[in-house]
């Protein structure tokens, strides 16, 4: 009995660590964080490319930008509008030390994938029967909203001093790096498929796909939110998201054994 209920035990953490790692994959682990005290600005670049291929809420939300784009004209205009906005508050933000709650703005960055997949479904006219919200207008809009959240990221290494702009721009520079393979991928992909039959019926499956994944990671943000004691306060604090789950699976497996224990001595 004990030894299924301890096995329950960790299945339950297990869980929960990869509930969590879904919904915050995309943080920096401590041996890139120890790599970058050791490197330099190279390995800020490294850093922020391999943060924005493993960042799913920035990728969905390009894919979901370019998903009807065909000319090379409007994919170059409407990226380099995102790649400004997240560009613009990455820096402000980073080199002026503001930071913003790291749930939050994960949550709000979620929302904005059910945004643009929104609008690629016609959803303001079908459902809304409004005009349009100019997309270029938004798309900057949330690349600011976005660069937030790499900001975010990027205050959780342990920047240089003397070199604090270097090693933003260096950063920025790896993310646009992982920008560019990502969306190399995906207009390789979308290219190949358009001229199938099967073209149509897959964009608006994958656009209703984008909104449920957006809401999934809101409401992953919103609960990882609930967890934090001080809603204000920055980082992963010592009774994070996973902690708490590990906690609570450990006080109810104790709560059991103790039951059981007092069971059998009845």
């Amino acid at each position: 009995m004990l030894s299924v209920i301890k096995q329950s035990r960790w299945l339950l953490a297990v869980v929960a660590t990869l509930v969590a790692s879904q919904a915050f994959g995309h943080g920096m682990s401590e041996a890139e964080k120890q790599s970058i005290i050791e490197g330099g600005n190279l390995r800020y670049l490294w850093i922020g490319a391999t943060h924005m291929l493993s960042g799913y809420d920035h990728l969905l939300f390009v894919f979901g930008i370019i998903f009807f784009l065909t000319r090379f004209k409007d994919i170059v205009k409407y990226i380099t509008a995102f790649t400004l906005g997240h560009s613009a508050t990455l820096i402000f933000a980073t080199f002026n030390g503001i930071q913003v709650n790291y749930f939050l703005i994960d949550a709000v960055i979620a929302l904005s994938v059910c945004y643009i997949a929104f609008a690629n479904l016609g959803g303001f006219k079908k459902y809304l029967d409004i005009k349009p919200p100019n997309m270029l207008v938004m798309i900057t809009s949330l690349g600011l909203i976005h660069g937030l959240g790499l900001s975010t990221r990027l205050q959780q290494l342990p920047l240089s001093e003397d070199q604090l702009l270097m090693n933003i721009i260096s950063f920025n520079i790896g993310i646009e790096v992982g920008q560019i393979m990502a969306l190399a991928a995906m207009l390789l992909i979308l290219a190949g498929w358009r001229k199938a039959d099967s073209f149509t019926p897959f964009s608006v499956i994958s656009n209703y796909g984008l909104i449920f994944a957006g809401l999934f990671l809101f409401m992953m943000q919103m609960h990882g939110y609930s967890h934090v004691t001080d809603p204000d306060e920055f980082g992963f604090s010592a009774d994070n998201h996973i902690h708490e789950h590990i906690k609570m699976n450990e006080e109810l497996t104790a709560k059991i054994i103790k039951e059981s224990t007092h069971d059998s001595i009845e």
